[in-house]
């Protein structure tokens, strides 16, 4: 069989290690991230060799990968070690649905799977209009505060906050959505989500369990009409802040469930 591209990648994020076992090509992978999830298999069948910040340099070395990929700025340092170590290394910096689909491109055109790439972006792409064309037919839109943090409160990244658009829903924060780094969306006022008046609230707390009774109970958020009316939801971290498959599929199903609910139950019974 003749292979074109990397034949021994490591993955130090969990999106790429989905879309190369989306697009078939998971026996290139030789280690992948600690966090990874999805899919469940790549956990049994792949040595995890890395967390988000740093990582197992020498381990990472001793597979002999002929190619490192990561995700973030956050990651600059972990990348600075391996390329010091000699290893080729390559960090996108994705931030909107756009570049998620762009990252997605680069990354099977690596590994010569530039067809079964377009397949997957054009059905997923596909599902979603459909999904903006029911949430058109709305007679009303919820108000939404996506919280990627609590302690400091962090809002939604630019690709959640469109995909919360997407959805059906209006992102509170739409003015630190576009802000690329996590600093410069912390929200310093506790009381500005609550003045907001978003009518739901989803939590994703990157990594740990979103509390929804300790968000309901902050000083001064009692009449928000998502805590006033129980409409506080978690989605997971790694359904929705991995910016690839992910994210775009799962995430923003969930997103839309959550907002059609919303939107079909009658005022002051909303969920």
């Amino acid at each position: 069989m003749i292979t074109s591209g990397p034949c021994r990648i490591v993955c130090l994020t969990e999106e790429t290690t989905e879309w190369l076992y989306l697009l078939g090509q998971e026996w290139r992978i030789v280690g992948i991230s600690g966090y990874t999830v999805r899919p469940p298999r790549a956990r049994r069948e792949k040595p995890r060799v890395s967390a988000f910040l740093d990582g197992k340099v020498d381990r990472i070395v001793a597979l002999e990968p002929d190619l490192v990929v990561g995700f973030s700025d956050m990651q600059a340092a972990l990348a600075d070690k391996l390329i010091r170590a000699g290893l080729n290394v390559l960090v996108t910096n994705q931030r909107s649905v756009t570049e998620i689909f762009s990252t997605l491109r680069l990354v099977a055109g690596l590994v010569g799977a530039q067809a079964a790439a377009e397949d997957w972006i054009v059905a997923c792409q596909a599902r979603h209009a459909t999904i903006a064309r029911a949430a058109a037919a709305w007679p009303r839109r919820p108000r939404v505060y996506f919280e990627e943090w609590d302690e400091p409160m962090i809002s939604a990244i630019r690709w959640v906050s469109e995909l919360v658009a997407l959805a059906g829903g209006d992102d509170v924060f739409p003015e630190l959505a576009v802000q690329a780094m996590g600093r410069d969306r912390v929200i310093a006022d506790a009381l500005e989500p609550a003045r907001r008046a978003p009518d739901v609230i989803v939590g994703s707390w990157c990594g740990k369990k979103f509390r929804p009774e300790r968000v309901a109970a902050r000083p001064g958020w009692a009449e928000v009409p998502a805590v006033r009316d129980g409409a506080l939801h978690e989605i997971k971290s790694c359904d929705i802040l991995q910016p690839g498959p992910a994210a775009l599929t799962d995430g923003l199903e969930q997103l839309h469930r959550l907002f059609a609910r919303w939107a079909a139950a009658p005022a002051g019974a909303r969920p």
